[in-house]
Parts: structure tokens; sequence; C-alpha cells
């Protein structure tokens, strides 16, 4: 059974990976045995192409901006060229805004939708054509407990997040007979730099604390199982679901 696990051979590439959430999860793949390219924005990836290679994987890293069309082709090209083939996709690149839906401008909504939910359905689409012609492939996204609920003040990153699990739902119900798994993570509260404004405020913290039945937050660590499982073989006859990795928080 252990065998199912295992990545060996694989490629794989994670969106936002250089901190974080999707660094946990390019380590994860690598540590399974997945070769795996990294790409960042705010953050250079450097660091986490350096470790995977201390790992003695192969790897890959890009910086540039994914709602950027060239960008996005860039890389997909350029790991064919150099690997030959993607197998595993985790879309982890996002951001948020906060503040009261009254308020809320059009440059930041639009800007956050942008990023959460077109780029993560235009790397499916771009990476899912060529994940169709192999006959197999891996596509994780990155949800939210805000899939299920409207969360307070980030109306925008609650309505992307909402709209990652139907985009989910929805590559699944297309392309599961030709062989590609589409399904996504929901990860609960993490102590990532993404959260520092919540669990650096004491009351909130506090809050969310007591409401968690593991009784703490998250580490990025914690969401590595999740993803090596819906990466492998082990989970060939998974689609459309959406993994909730949250110490219990929404079965309160």
């Amino acid at each position: 059974m252990l065998e199912a696990f295992k990545l060996n051979g694989c490629v794989a590439l994670v969106t936002g990976g250089a901190t974080g959430l999707g660094r946990a999860a390019a380590l994860a793949l690598a540590e399974a045995g997945a070769d795996v390219a990294v790409l960042g924005r705010t953050h250079d990836p450097a660091e986490t192409h350096q470790a995977i290679e201390a790992l003695g994987r192969r790897a890959l890293s890009f910086r540039g901006d994914l709602t950027t069309p060239v960008f996005r082709n860039l890389v997909v090209d350029d790991i064919l060229r150099r690997w030959g083939r993607i197998d595993i996709l985790v879309n982890n690149a996002g951001t948020i805004a906060r503040g009261p839906a009254a308020d809320a401008d059009e440059a930041g909504w639009d800007r956050v939708l942008e990023l959460n939910l077109t780029t993560v359905f235009r790397m499916c689409q771009r990476v899912g054509r060529v994940m169709l012609e192999q006959k197999r492939g891996k596509i994780i996204n990155l949800a939210s407990l805000l899939s299920f609920s409207g969360g307070v003040n980030v109306i925008s990153y609650a309505a992307s997040k909402g709209g990652v699990a139907q985009i989910t739902k929805a590559l699944a119900n297309e392309w599961a007979k030709a062989g590609v798994n589409v399904n996504a993570i929901a990860p609960g509260y993490m102590l990532t730099e993404f959260t520092r404004i919540l669990y650096e405020d004491p009351v909130r913290s506090r809050q969310i604390n007591e409401r968690i039945p593991a009784g703490h937050w998250g580490q990025p660590d914690d969401l590595k199982g999740a993803v090596v499982f819906l990466a492998s073989r082990a989970s060939d006859y998974v689609h459309g679901h959406i993994l909730v990795v949250d110490g219990g928080w929404m079965a309160r």
C-alpha cells in the first residue's frame, strides 16, 4: 500500500511555493519523490528551490505574475521543455483584501478575484490540456473554510474561494473519465504570514483556538499528508472532493 503514495518519477508544479502552505506542499511532494517546479511573485522561491534539491530531487523556480498569460505559458512551456511532462499541479497562489463589504473598492475586488479564481482556472486549463494528452494527472486547488462559510470582512476572498470549490467540482465532472483527478484542500487556521493579522490579535486568536477541537492552530506541515495523498495513486478514485484539514473546525 505504501507504494501507492510514492511520487518517484513525477513532475509537480506548485504556485505560491516560496513560503507558507505552498512551500510545505512543494517540500512534501519532493519528500515523496517528485521533481518540483515552484512559482513565486511577492517572495523569491529560491530558498524552496534549494530545499528541494537538498532532498535529492530536481527543482525549477520562477518568479513572476501568474495573472499574466505570457508568464503562465512561459512557465508551463519551460517545464515541458526541460522535464517533458507535468503530473501534478498545486494551485496555491492567492491574496486577500480585508474590510467591510460596504467599503470594498472595485480594484481590490478585481485583484482578489483575478488571482484567486480566474488564474486558478486558467492554470487548471493550461496544465489540464497537458494532462488530458497524457491521460493522467493530479490537480490540487487550495480552497478554504470560506468555501463553505462567508467569513467576516473578507467578501472578495470568500467569493473567490467559493468559486474555487465549484471549479474543482466542475472540472472533476469533465475530466475524471480522462484519468485526471481534480480535488481541493480547504485548510483551517494555519500559522502563516497570511494569517498573522489574526493570530497576533489576542482576542481573535483566543476565539479561534476555542472553536478548534484540536485546541491549536495548524502548521504548514499539517497539510503535507493531504497533498501527497491527493497527488498520488492512492487517490485515483477521488474526484471533485474538498478535503478539509482544519483541526476539526468544520465539525464544531
